[in-house]
């Protein structure tokens, strides 16, 4: 094989691993709008109907489970918030999950000793190991549970009084095995960047949550604000440890096995919101880890179940969702040799190629954020939805490395994410430090991406391309502002 069949051979493998990458991201976007249009469809219809309580002689026995592990700065909010849910003490238990090899210990001993002397039915689990880590916390405290209900709560949430007395009821459907409620937010406003984490989450639980329910598909408990049917955990084989992201595999076996999931979008249980990079990449690492893990697990058999195509086909799009993040990696490390390989075509007769792509990727993408900050939020800033591309790219080589860890091991270290206790723009604590998280890897990684992410937009130039110069200058603007980032914290 001489030279300049070699070269031709290699540029043509890197354009076509590139446009692969592109129509992928093309699919991601097109189902974006699908969601995006079932949820205008739907948006105006009433909710699940409310149920009655029953009487007091008649309300079940309810375990609060909160799994806790090195949580200094809001554990005890926590207890002080659940201690206040409105049930009846007699019908009311509550387990503390504390693996925390820290200083949190004290912090849960003072709050159970001052609740248990008000009447309250509150203990502390205690495991020597952290195995199976919030599975096998979560499995631990079942064990022991006397309740027929278990709601759970991480640590830094903050249900309502009323949150039992408005789920529950819903269980008086006998097929219903979970009820999730919807994430609010404490700090929505403390930064830009937890700004752009609101923008990620709240559709979601609102659009996808919402269209997953009202149509009967598959949707998932995120491991906290719900409550499940002790049965429902049980017929599904319980709390397992071989996947990071334990909720999003028990729904599935749980769905699988025939119960039925309800979603409220009117009752929110508010949260918080990472605020350092660290922590929001250690959340992101996970759920794109998990999700494949997964998806590795579940998807055989689902596919083989009698279940309908339509419930397969989306269960498919919601558990290889994270694949995005490889997708937009690849898309990424390829643009130059793509457009390089591509070259005697003219840099004009390139943008008519490529910008087709771009609007079935980014520009849904982006609608889909779009819509739903303009419907839902219409006084909000939309600076968020400008800066989301910008982060996303410069997250996706980290994520990407998680889908790739996810694809080929099963289980792993479950990272937590540091909470610190923040209401709107308070400061951090002094003590925050104590949960920092390395980032030299990212530092490197970042800072080599940036500089190669340079070439495509210094060749644009040179060629005097000038409408394609905006477009290319967003890859090293997402690596500058994630390395910007991480050196600052």
């Amino acid at each position: 094989m001489d030279v300049d069949t070699l070269y031709s051979w290699h540029g043509h493998f890197w354009a076509v691993l590139h446009f692969a990458a592109l129509g992928g991201l093309c699919c991601y976007g097109l189902h974006r709008l699908w969601l995006l249009a079932c949820w205008y469809h739907q948006r105006n219809r009433p909710g699940p109907a409310r149920r009655r309580l029953p009487s007091r002689k008649k309300l079940p026995l309810v375990t609060v489970q909160l799994p806790l592990y090195n949580e200094r700065f809001v554990a005890a909010r926590l207890l002080d918030a659940v201690a206040q849910l409105h049930w009846p003490q007699e019908k009311l238990e509550i387990q503390v999950l504390d693996d925390s090899s820290d200083d949190t210990r004290r912090f849960v001993d003072e709050r159970l000793a001052h609740w248990r002397r008000r009447g309250i039915d509150m203990k502390v689990i205690r495991r020597e190991h952290r195995e199976g880590y919030k599975a096998g916390a979560l499995g631990r405290g079942m064990a022991e549970a006397r309740g027929q209900y278990i709601a759970i709560f991480d640590a830094d949430f903050l249900p309502p009084p009323e949150f039992l007395l408005r789920a529950i009821p819903y269980f008086s459907n006998a097929r219903v095995g979970m009820v999730q409620a919807r994430w609010g937010f404490l700090n929505a406003e403390y930064s830009w960047f937890c700004g752009i984490q609101s923008l990620l989450l709240e559709p979601h639980f609102r659009i996808e949550h919402g269209v997953r329910f009202g149509r009967g598909l598959f949707f998932n408990f995120n491991g906290t604000a719900g409550i499940w049917r002790r049965k429902a955990i049980e017929s599904a084989g319980g709390w397992q440890s071989d996947t990071v992201t334990e909720d999003l595999d028990l729904s599935y076996r749980a769905q699988l096995a025939g119960w039925k999931f309800v979603y409220l979008d009117d009752l929110a249980v508010p949260s918080e919101l990472p605020v350092t990079l660290g922590a929001f990449r250690s959340q992101q690492k996970r759920w794109a880890k998990g999700s494949i893990q997964t998806a590795k697990k579940i998807l055989p058999r689902l596919l083989r179940s009698r279940l309908p195509l339509s419930v397969k086909v989306e269960a498919s799009a919601h558990l290889l969702a994270n694949l995005g993040w490889l997708l937009g990696a690849l898309v990424t490390l390829t643009i130059y040799p793509a457009i390089m390989w591509r070259v005697g075509i003219g840099t004009y007769q390139l943008l008519r190629i490529d910008m087709p792509f771009f609007l079935c990727t980014s520009f849904a993408i982006l609608l889909f954020f779009f819509a739903y900050t303009l419907s839902s939020k219409p006084r909000t800033s939309l600076m968020p939805l400008f800066l989301l591309p910008v982060l996303s790219i410069g997250m996706a080589p980290s994520l990407a490395l998680s889908v790739l860890h996810g694809a080929f091991s099963h289980g792993g270290v479950f990272e937590r994410t540091p909470k610190f206790g923040l209401l709107g723009h308070a400061r951090l604590p002094r003590l925050a430090f104590l949960y920092r998280q390395q980032a030299l890897f990212y530092l490197i990684l970042n800072g080599a991406l940036f500089a190669y992410s340079l070439l495509p937009a210094f060749f644009a130039w040179q060629r005097g391309t000038w409408l394609a110069i905006p477009f290319l200058s967003l890859f090293p603007l997402g690596f500058l502002t994630v390395l910007m980032m991480d050196l600052k914290e």
